[in-house]
């Protein structure tokens, strides 16, 4: 789903790089445990409540990211060549 690629990547290029290693477990298991994509955008944007196993501080800083408060302009993912720089 194409809200989720942006949300989802462009949030991951902002966080990957700091994140402990059990955010990462909690990232990777958010990205790919629920079945419905729809469920991770609902909880994201807070339509609905997230799970208790998904609620934790991995889903509110996803939370916080998506309510883009420096109203950026998020129209597409992020080139991947940010995988290969070093982190800021």
């Amino acid at each position: 789903m194409l809200e989720n690629c942006i949300l989802l990547s462009l949030f991951a290029k902002e966080n990957l790089a700091h994140m402990s290693e059990e955010q990462l477990n909690r990232y990777d298991r958010l990205i790919n445990e629920p079945s419905n994509d729809w469920d991770i955008y609902y909880w994201a944007t807070e339509a609905k409540p997230a799970p208790a196993e998904f609620d934790n501080d991995m889903m509110a800083m996803l939370r916080e990211f998506a309510k883009n408060r420096n109203r950026e302009q998020r129209l597409r993912q992020p080139d991947l060549e940010y995988l290969f720089e070093p982190p800021r």
